[in-house]
């Protein structure tokens, strides 16, 4: 049987080339992510089947079950799935654009600038009652703007007749250090009670999570996901090199200008919700390039999948595995992370 099909919408105006081995994998890692999402909900404390949370989710149940499944495990679930989704694709669209398997948001300094700009949202709206001076709802939008600022300025300093992504790799990691130092300097100055919040945040945690998070959260992520879907053949034309994307009509520099926009939108959001969460970027999208290949059309929608998967998996175990104590999710994606990280770095000298 053929792998490959054709489609066509509008009068031929939009063509699609389906590859069917790839739509099936992604098909079977929804199925995965839907049930880990109904087993995460039931596990914990009190335990609840399957059948019973799908029930609770339908306007059945217990008033018990109702409670804890709608408001306490639902939206941080939720949340650690938006988030690993956003990670996840925002690190493919960075491999892709830098052609390296190493780069993510972490590396290159993208989620530091995010981290260090909600701590500093964090220390400086805070009354000394321990409330915000300003809404919730402007937590992504510090997160954003941090994540923007470091990625022009990673862009700007990087530029050199262009960006070559060698120099974006370089100059990112250098900022990703001076990000960390400037979270850890706002942590001190700020008040105690903020510092200690900020440093279990930073790790990265989906704790304390509700619905108005994920109301703020859900059409942040999902617009910029459904939207890197669409620039799909600007990122498999980048990966062809700088002189191949130029011949074939591609504006190179305006192509990395807005991919590393995508990317930071994507970031922002997830590390206002759920922290510092670690290595999804990394792992995911290599993860992905292995399952179905290094087609952009078919590697972020799975490593979105992968990525959700991942943090959902890092927070049940974060909440169930140390009772009565929890820890944040970050640790454990870090923990899967660091020597998958090493591992990569010895395939790629070897390669």
């Amino acid at each position: 049987m053929n792998r490959f099909i054709g489609k066509r919408w509008l009068e031929d105006r939009v063509s699609m080339l389906v590859d069917l081995s790839a739509l099936k994998k992604i098909t079977i890692l929804g199925l995965i992510t839907f049930l880990v999402l109904i087993m995460s909900t039931g596990i914990g404390d009190l335990k609840i089947a399957p059948w019973k949370v799908i029930s609770v989710f339908f306007g059945g149940g217990t008033s018990l079950e109702h409670l804890v499944v709608t408001s306490f495990r639902l939206p941080r679930i939720l949340i650690a799935l938006l988030a690993g989704m956003a990670l996840a694709v925002a690190g493919g669209i960075l491999q892709g654009m830098i052609r390296n398997p190493l780069a993510s948001p972490d590396i290159i300094g993208i989620t530091g600038g995010a981290g260090a700009s909600v701590v500093a949202f964090l220390t400086l709206f805070s009354n000394d009652d321990n409330t915000l001076m300003v809404s919730i709802k402007w937590l992504p939008v510090a997160a954003f703007i941090g994540a923007t600022v470091i990625a022009f300025l990673v862009y700007f300093l990087a530029w050199r007749k262009g960006v070559s992504p060698v120099r974006l790799v370089l100059i990112g990691i250098g900022i990703s250090a001076l990000t960390q130092a400037l979270t850890t300097l706002l942590m001190i100055l700020g008040p105690i009670y903020r510092a200690s919040q900020a440093n279990i945040w930073i790790t990265g945690t989906v704790n304390g999570s509700d619905w108005q998070d994920v109301w703020i959260l859900l059409p942040w992520s999902l617009i910029f996901i459904l939207l890197s879907f669409f620039i799909t053949r600007q990122l498999n034309i980048q990966e062809l090199g700088e002189e191949i994307a130029t011949s074939v009509g591609g504006n190179v520099q305006r192509q990395r200008f807005f991919l590393l926009l995508m990317s930071t939108a994507l970031v922002g959001g997830a590390v206002a919700f759920a922290g510092g969460i670690g290595f999804v970027g990394l792992m995911a999208p290599h993860m992905a390039r292995r399952m179905v290949g290094s087609s952009f059309g078919a590697l972020l929608p799975t490593a979105a999948l992968i990525g959700g998967i991942l943090v959902m998996v890092a927070d049940l175990i974060g909440r169930t595995l140390f009772l009565p104590l929890e820890v944040p999710a970050g640790v454990f994606t870090a923990a899967i992370g660091a020597p998958y990280f090493i591992y990569l770095l010895f395939k790629t000298r070897n390669s």
